[in-house]
């Protein structure tokens, strides 16, 4: 890029609409408030199970009507005259929500409470209509009248766990990631080129535990903002699977018109951004609801998606053009043409100016974001792969001489160069939310090394038995299929 394009756009094919998407049925915030008071850090998930802090498990009955009452009190239980504390097999509360507690039998399998006669409120209530019923949940018969139209079969469908050829390698050259407190606890899922499956490996060994099964090749795997599930895109796949780490389930398919293939996490505002290059757009994911918000049509089949620190500013690759857009998103979706680049691997925006890199050049172009004036166009590590930042500090990895350049985002000086000396090909610098430490991960020589990108050193590396293309870093869950 010898020259930036001046121009600034509103794109008038910018089209944003909230899709006809059926919203998940919510449990009411009376319920919710009333259960956290009792059990804090309940999970209430998207499609309406609730799963208490010890894993037990209650499924929602919704009534036709919900009786509006100023106070919520417990009406019923079975066992009779029970609080929830007690965690009884049935709680109908004075607005005629019921729950129902899955109850795990002695052969394996699980259940309903069995009633002979069943209480009104049970008879005329409603499992949620999208709900995934726990596996092997089987409901007694006088019971399915609460089904509905609600799709049972998915209850018996194989657990995406798959076992791992297990090696007879030693660990004398792995140092568990235990050792660094930021990382204790801490569960890797990796997509690797080398096989369709994730990789599922605790922090304190290089073989993966167990793998979860996919049937085609992942393009992005990301963790939600509360650690409770994974969003897959995957090659010649139409949709998004959304993965429930505690259950190790595809819980959800979120359809798309074209094969979605990026995704971006947006901690603070609970969303993902999802770019679908063939259909020109982005889309808005909530991830409360898991269900499609916003489709933001925008120029060219948009890729190497990047957003800005504050979530205000979304950038974006045009594939076809080599052109880089940013969208502000909290200004009516305000296109700005910041430029061409060939060949870009990663957009970053940091002091107000666009960071962009050129894989295939090996070079890094600097960019005013107000004025979209080229500040500086600079030589750097050879094939850039990928760019982080940090403070004042931009982290550019360079994929073939294996290290990582330190750019100072105030003077636009190289300050350090970081060795990484894992003799193969770098792949990404995945920063470790709340935390100053990132992965740095490599493709070929199974081999990964942990940033600490306060003090722009690397304080561990570590082998691992399958190569890495990328890599998400989740606190331990406690899973509820035993």
């Amino acid at each position: 890029m010898r020259k930036v394009l001046l121009s600034i756009c509103l794109l008038s094919s910018l089209i944003i609409f909230a899709p006809e998407n059926a919203q998940a049925q919510k449990v009411p915030d009376k319920i919710e408030n009333y259960v956290e008071k009792i059990f804090p850090k309940t999970n209430f998930r998207f499609d309406g199970v609730i799963i208490l802090p010890d894993n037990t498990i209650y499924l929602p009955l919704f009534p036709a009507a919900l009786d509006e009452t100023d106070k919520l009190e417990i009406k019923a239980t079975i066992p009779a005259n029970k609080t929830l504390s007690d965690k009884p097999d049935v709680v109908i509360f004075n607005n005629d929500f019921v729950l129902m507690r899955v109850i795990d039998t002695k052969d394996g399998t699980r259940t309903l409470a069995k009633m002979d006669t069943l209480p009104n409120e049970v008879r005329t209530g409603l499992l949620p209509q999208d709900m995934l019923i726990p596996k092997g949940l089987v409901i007694p018969e006088n019971l399915k009248i609460i089904i509905g139209n609600l799709d049972v079969s998915v209850a018996q469908q194989d657990d995406l766990k798959t076992a791992i050829k297990k090696t007879t390698t030693n660990n004398t050259d792995f140092k568990p990631l235990s050792t660094i407190p930021e990382l204790k606890n801490k569960t890797l899922y990796i997509a690797t080129c080398y096989n369709k499956n994730i990789q599922v490996v605790n922090q304190e060994n290089k073989t993966p535990d167990y793998a979860l099964l996919q049937k085609h090749i992942p393009i992005t795997i990301k963790g939600t903002p509360d650690g409770k599930f994974l969003l897959v895109t995957s090659y010649e796949k139409k949709t998004v699977d959304v993965i429930s780490l505690v259950d190790d389930q595809v819980i959800k398919r979120i359809e798309f018109s074209s094969q979605p293939e990026e995704i971006l996490i947006d901690d603070e505002n609970n969303i993902a951004y999802i770019s679908s290059p063939l259909s020109h757009s982005i889309f808005i994911v909530n991830l409360q609801t898991m269900t499609l918000s916003k489709q933001i049509k925008v120029n060219g089949m948009c890729e190497k998606l990047t957003l800005s620190e504050d979530g205000k500013k979304l950038f974006y690759f045009d594939k076809n053009t080599h052109e880089i857009w940013g969208i502000e998103l909290d200004n009516r979706y305000l296109l700005k043409d910041v430029g061409k680049f060939p060949n870009v691997s990663k957009i970053i925006l940091a002091n107000n100016k666009v960071y962009i890199a050129s894989r295939t050049k090996s070079r890094l172009a600097i960019v005013d974001y107000n004025t979209i004036g080229l500040i500086a166009e600079i030589d750097i590590a050879e094939k850039p792969i990928d760019m982080a930042v940090y403070g004042d500090n931009l982290f550019i990895l360079g994929a073939t001489q294996n290290i990582i350049q330190v750019l100072d985002v105030q003077t636009d000086m190289i300050t350090d160069t970081i060795y990484l000396n894992t003799k193969g090909f770098s792949t990404k610098i995945s920063p470790i939310e709340g935390t100053n430490l990132a992965l740095v991960t490599d493709t070929t020589a199974g081999m990964y090394s942990v940033l600490n990108m306060e003090t722009k050193q690397i304080i561990k590396t570590n082998p691992l038995e399958t190569p890495v293309s990328s890599v998400v870093v989740i606190d331990k869950v406690q899973k509820i299929n035993k």
